[in-house]
């Protein structure tokens, strides 16, 4: 399919104010720039609306870790996502992902715990992961203050949170919590160099995730000399998948990651798990959070939360 014409004048806007790209930025400006081109242009009034939100802390790898709670606006025992947030592992927040957990909140009818988990370069691989493992676990074990339901105990993210999300659904098979699904919106699935993901040519630039980008994203959180087929970095190199959480996927066609992600769900099948993946063509990395300025991206997200809901209630 053509690219959607509401993305392409993101894009287009995007490339005529000369934006910067993230690779050629410092840390500090990427974490600014993507700040304020999520949090700065954000309309309060269009935001998904939630019974309750509450910032907390919560264990984390090394000592407590920031967290919001938002509570749906309805009754009785409902399913719990713990959220990681996208952005390379190395920008964005709570805030800058408050709009996205907000509408899991809203129109998965669960609460969503979002966790601010360490970043890179101050805080290179494993911190992020042992992070989002700390408040999985935290959140399994205080389930019922949370309102939850004991057994629809989901992890979550997009992209970078993505890969977090299916990292630690791999950690959780061993010593628990039980999860009931893994929510991965476009992650990052492979380090490896040398696989063959003709997307990460096809979309390496013009798409706002370039190849560049997501280079300059790897060597902000490698540390020197790590092996990048260690299972908490490229789940999909894990020896055995069999026995992993249910596992929603979407890609986007304009994606570079969005091979990776399409082999995971593969990968994920062929070992036996149970799995829905969808590709949504004319659509780019990020879709997940451009739902008020492109209808496709708001279908799109639309989807894949009810594609969730459907197996939590099967």
């Amino acid at each position: 399919m053509p690219l959607d014409p509401q993305i392409a004048v993101i894009l287009k806007f995007l490339a005529d104010a000369g934006a910067p790209s993230m690779s050629s930025s410092t840390v500090e400006h990427a974490r600014a720039g993507f700040r304020a081109g999520t949090v700065g242009v954000r309309n309060p009034e269009t935001l998904a609306q939630v019974r309750s939100v509450e910032d907390i802390t919560v264990p984390g790898g090394d000592g407590p870790r920031a967290a919001r709670i938002y509570r749906p606006d309805v009754d009785g025992p409902v399913p719990t996502m713990v959220f990681f947030h996208g952005g390379g592992y190395v920008i964005g927040d709570i805030e800058t992902h408050d709009d996205q957990a907000r509408l899991i909140c809203r129109d998965g009818a669960m609460v969503v715990v979002s966790v601010d988990y360490r970043l890179a370069p101050e805080h290179k691989f494993p911190a992020g992961h042992e992070d989002c493992l700390a408040a999985t676990r935290w959140a399994a074990a205080n389930i019922d203050d949370l309102g939850g339901d004991a057994t629809r105990l989901v992890v979550g993210g997009d992209s970078a949170g993505g890969n977090m999300a299916a990292t630690v659904a791999l950690a959780c098979r061993a010593e628990g919590p039980a999860l009931a699904a893994q929510f991965l919106i476009y992650p990052g699935i492979d380090f490896t160099e040398d696989a063959d993901y003709p997307s990460r040519t096809e979309n390496a630039e013009g798409y706002f995730l370039t190849a560049d980008d997501g280079l300059w994203f790897r060597d902000q959180y490698l540390p020197a000399g790590v092996d990048v087929a260690d299972p908490r970095l490229s789940p999909i190199r894990a020896d055995d998948l069999s026995g992993a959480a249910p596992a929603i996927i979407g890609v986007a066609e304009f994606d570079p990651l969005r091979d990776e992600g399409l082999a995971y769900g593969k990968a994920l099948a062929d070992a036996g798990v149970e799995v829905v993946v969808r590709r949504y063509d004319g659509l780019i990395h990020g879709f997940f959070g451009f739902t008020q300025y492109s209808a496709a991206a708001a279908e799109a997200t639309a989807d894949m939360i009810n594609l969730l809901r459907e197996l939590l209630a099967s």
